[in-house]
């Protein structure tokens, strides 16, 4: 069964999964033609290689540990902790224990 997308107005729960981590997959939070929210789920020892993507994102790390690989650095990334990239920029993420990460991406500018 497909988790649905949160609907404008909703409340959505990114509280740390704790004892269920282990048990849940990935899965988009919301999605628009302008935004995409995503928890990722990676487990210890998961890479995600290299990759770049044109929009701009956010990575919050909600729970567990990961180091992050970008602009040349290793930054080592705990519960709390949220990070911007500018479009473009490479960079990978590797899993130090099984971690909750909360990826927002701007698909597009925003009419202002």
């Amino acid at each position: 069964m497909a988790i649905p997308h949160a609907q404008p107005g909703t409340i959505v729960d990114i509280r740390p999964l704790t004892a269920n981590l282990d048990e849940t997959k990935t899965h988009t939070l919301v999605k628009t033609d302008k935004l995409e929210i995503i928890r990722l789920i990676l487990k210890a020892g998961k890479e995600i290689a290299t990759h770049s993507t044109s929009a701009s994102i956010t990575v919050q790390c909600l729970e567990g540990r990961v180091i992050f690989n970008t602009l040349g650095s290793d930054l080592d990334m705990r519960a709390g902790d949220l990070l911007f990239l500018n479009g473009g920029e490479p960079h990978s993420v590797k899993a130090v224990e099984s971690s909750s990460l909360l990826l927002t991406i701007l698909l597009a500018k925003s009419e202002i």
